[in-house]
């Protein structure tokens, strides 16, 4: 039990047309997908990085929390993601070790992850996102 890696880094953007070039020049790599979120209300980009991934996060309507978080903060990093193998375990364990989490059950994200993200004012103000691979269904 417990956390594997840093599954990836997302970061809020206003465009991911504007961003995604600057990052393919950061990184010396193309992204390898682009998918929208409908639930979340977001669309992203992400970016193999070794064995970890950036995400940019783009909000694709005003009810998006990247739409808050961007009016709030500004464009930067939005979360950390971590990579558990089993999150409905890890959630538990967070649970008992006293952190909230922003809803009880887990949701599919993108990349073909199920997710659940803590409260970030139980983490010293950083969104963390768990994240646990879908085994094809």
């Amino acid at each position: 039990m417990g956390v594997n890696k840093i599954e990836h880094i997302g970061i809020a953007v206003k465009s991911l047309a504007d961003t995604s070039n600057l990052y393919e020049k950061l990184l010396g790599v193309a992204p390898y997908k682009m998918e929208a979120v409908e639930t979340e209300h977001v669309k992203t980009l992400f970016f193999n990085v070794g064995e970890s991934k950036v995400e940019l996060l783009e909000a694709s309507s005003e009810e998006s929390a990247i739409t808050k978080f961007i009016a709030k903060r500004g464009e930067g990093i939005h979360h950390i993601a971590f990579h558990v193998d089993n999150i409905e375990e890890e959630m538990s364990r967070l649970r008992q070790e006293g952190f909230r989490l922003v809803s009880d059950q887990v949701r599919r994200g993108a990349d073909n992850k199920w997710v659940c993200f803590v409260y970030p004012k139980d983490t010293q103000g950083v969104l963390i996102e768990l994240c646990q691979d879908i085994i094809d269904e």
